[in-house]
């Protein structure tokens, strides 16, 4: 039984756009292997209402998708440990 969920994750721009390409190719990934992905929104680089990690810019990534009740946490979790990941929310639609 899958259910519908949006994720959206803020990247790191400190290490450059080669960085960010690659964190948003790593979790499309993930998420493609446990899920399928309707949509992915790309807003790009915005200023962050407030510095985290002493970072005033982020790179904003929606994605879409319909997986199983437990990967969300798995996705929060992988997020959680990988280096240039600001932010990660998700919520069940």
């Amino acid at each position: 039984m899958t259910a519908n969920y949006e994720s959206t994750l803020i990247f790191s721009v400190k290490d450059g756009d080669e960085a960010v390409a690659a964190l948003k190719d790593k979790f499309n990934e993930l998420i493609a292997k446990n899920g399928t992905i309707e949509n992915v929104d790309d807003w790009g680089k915005r200023k962050l209402a407030f510095l985290i990690n002493d970072e005033a810019e982020g790179y904003y990534v929606f994605f879409n998708y319909a997986a199983e009740p437990n990967f969300p946490a798995e996705l929060e979790r992988v997020a959680g440990i990988t280096d240039g990941v600001l932010r990660i929310m998700t919520i069940k639609k």
